[in-house]
């Protein structure tokens, strides 16, 4: 049996305390990432890591482990800064061939592999589970739940399922933009990946929405924002804390 899935009640309690706090006339659409691992960790009796590690929080007694990731339905999602060993001539090599581009895009999938591979050897981990928050532009708040990888399969990723290519460069009105590596999930011909190597090296995943289970699926709780009406008044804000 896994234990990355919360049980019902232990979903509720998490839309319960996530829907309540949206309320606060100091929050806004956007649940930071931050507080959703301190009410996960407090409902799954976990511990917040506060690392750059791939898992957020950890429950060490039963060897489980999540990555968190929380934004609007439009944000794309960052894996992390990646930047891979033989970088410069990965790059060079990837610009004389297809080949040389599946190179460069294998090593970025072995980092984002072994990011995960870390985790579960540094914390004695059997498997590691991601945690989702969703802000639709509707409104709708989704929760949900997935399993990633385990000590039997540790990896995420297959870097047969991909191709990569460099995009075609692109000129705004002030400046050239750099170029970006992207990895087409070849079963779907969707673009999943964006490696911007050649700046800063943030690693997109945008494929990530591929793992969004539809509304009602299990593993999964769904709320709404509240309207302007429902939002707690900031006075009445400082009088719960002052009578505390």
């Amino acid at each position: 049996m896994s234990h990355v899935f919360s049980s019902q009640s232990q979903l509720d309690k998490i839309a319960l305390i996530l829907s309540r706090y949206i309320r606060l006339p100091v929050s806004t659409d956007v649940i930071p990432g931050a507080f959703l691992e301190a009410v996960l960790a407090h409902v799954r009796d976990a511990e917040r890591l506060k690392t750059y590690d791939y898992v957020d929080i950890v429950d060490r007694s039963r060897r489980v482990g999540w990555s968190i990731k929380s934004t609007l339905a439009g944000t794309p999602v960052t894996w992390k800064r990646a930047k891979i060993p033989n970088q410069l001539d990965l790059i060079t090599g990837s610009r004389l061939s297809p080949a040389g581009a599946q190179q460069l895009g294998n090593a970025l999938l072995e980092f984002c592999n072994a990011h995960a591979r870390t985790s579960l050897a540094t914390y004695g981990l059997q498997e590691i589970g991601y945690a989702r928050l969703i802000v639709g532009k509707d409104g709708t708040v989704r929760y949900f739940e997935r399993k990633l990888c385990d000590t039997n399969k540790p990896n995420i990723f297959n870097p047969d399922d991909f191709t990569w290519r460099w995009s075609v460069p692109k000129r705004t009105t002030k400046k050239e933009q750099l170029q970006s590596l992207h990895g087409i999930h070849k079963a779907t011909q969707h673009k999943w990946w964006a490696w911007h190597g050649l700046g800063e090296n943030q690693l997109h995943f945008s494929g990530e929405k591929a793992w969004w289970p539809p509304t009602g699926a299990p593993h999964m709780t769904a709320f709404r924002l509240p309207l302007p009406s429902e939002k707690i008044s900031f006075d009445c804000l400082v009088e719960m804390l002052e009578s505390i």
